[in-house]
């Protein structure tokens, strides 16, 4: 059995924010469970820098994999690559998938020095056993060890590389997760685990009620402020300009608000998600980014009316795959793609999640301000279509509350 294995835990979220533990999932369209290219549901990727969670026992091994992927999984898989005992990625596939799901997977083991695997599988024998199969068998063709590869169902697990009656008893092993101290553990760096996938989705679900209707409000104001001030001007360039520097300072100003503890009123979220949808001023947060920026981002995906909602979402799933909370990255830009398929910023996301790239990629690599000035050159009334084209699309009802 798998014995001191350092796992590192996923960076710890305030307890205001929801979250979720991974680099990736898939588009709306086909689900995450079922898509073509067959991408892990979930992943997380882990430096050594992080806090470990050691497991002395397939209990804590059951005890950890909710924290490790931000929810209680049901009929999933769980692969998670050690190196020298040390977890390196952590991926999560929904159950069932097809045959050779798992072959993307050897090239990430190489990128990331994986030696060694932990396989865990949710869900009765039938539907478990072939995937922790396809696994083992993936071990063995890439020559990593197996630690240890469960099964766990309805209270009790059962490993595939112990065949010892008196350790292993074919009816299974109880197991009681509140036994272990990995819960404490994790409690105690404040990582959540919450019941299940969906519970993780309502956290960044749509804000209804009063609220809903008084940023439908603010929205339909900033939008007929927009376009009275777009038809008055004289001068579209010159109109460029000035709102594309409106809108670069209001990022700014939005993002000290939130480091200073305040929150935007319905007014500025509303005329912030316009601003957002202009190219130049969506980058400019990006290129400002940091792992605390998920907070703001989440607050305006939660509260902007749907068509304006896919760059902040996005920006979300930046922050949150920056800091770790990478269930959280792809629940965001499944809401992007699901309101618009075709936005590259959440396409381009999404790839670097389905191919468990790690968010340090892009550390010390997004241009400044200053150099986006220089590649984009100065604005141009073009740069308003993106806005001009959701003027007149229309909001689905408010969702109930």
């Amino acid at each position: 059995m798998t014995t001191n294995h350092s796992t590192p835990t996923p960076n710890p979220t305030p307890a205001s924010a929801s979250e979720d533990s991974r680099p990736t999932t898939a588009a709306p369209s086909p689900s995450p469970s079922t898509p073509s290219s067959s991408p892990p549901s979930s992943s997380s990727s882990f430096t050594s820098l992080e806090p470990c969670l050691t497991l002395t026992s397939p209990t804590d091994i059951l005890a950890a994999v909710p924290y490790l992927v931000g929810f209680h999984p049901k009929t999933s898989l769980i692969v998670i690559g050690l190196d020298r005992r040390q977890a390196k990625l952590v991926a999560r596939w929904s159950l069932p998938f097809p045959p050779g799901t798992l072959a993307s997977l050897e090239p990430v083991f190489d990128r990331e020095g994986v030696t060694e695997i932990v396989v865990v599988g949710y869900g009765p024998g039938e539907l478990v056993t072939p995937a922790v199969d396809e696994a083992r068998l993936l071990a063995t063709t890439t020559e990593l060890h197996v630690g240890e590869a469960l099964r766990a169902h309805e209270g009790r697990y059962w490993s595939y590389i112990c065949d010892l009656a008196t350790c292993c008893p074919a009816e299974g092993t109880p197991y009681d997760l509140t036994t272990s101290q990995i819960a404490a553990e994790a409690t105690v760096r404040g990582l959540v685990a919450l019941p299940d996938r969906e519970s993780l989705e309502r956290t960044i679900a749509p804000i209804a009620g009063p609220v809903r209707m008084a940023m439908r409000r603010a929205t339909a104001d900033a939008t007929a402020g927009f376009r009275a001030d777009l038809t008055a001007a004289t001068n579209l360039d010159t109109f460029a300009t000035q709102f594309i520097a409106e809108s670069l300072n209001r990022v700014r100003s939005a993002l000290q608000t939130h480091e200073e503890g305040g929150r935007l009123d319905d007014a500025e979220a509303a005329k912030l998600g316009l601003a957002l949808s202009i190219t130049r001023a969506r980058d400019e947060a990006w290129t400002l980014m940091q792992d605390s920026h998920a907070l703001l981002w989440k607050d305006l995906t939660r509260r902007l009316e749907p068509r304006f909602i896919p760059p902040a979402a996005s920006l979300l799933a930046m922050a949150s795959w920056r800091a770790g909370n990478n269930v959280q990255a792809t629940i965001a830009l499944e809401r992007a793609l699901t309101i618009d398929p075709s936005y590259s910023m959440a396409n381009l996301l999404m790839h670097a999640l389905q191919n468990l790239l790690s968010p340090t990629i892009l550390r010390n690599r997004l241009p400044t301000p200053a150099e986006l000035d220089a590649a984009m050159g100065p604005p141009h009334p073009s740069w308003l279509l993106p806005l001009v084209n959701l003027l007149d699309e229309d909001d689905p009802p408010s969702p109930p509350e």
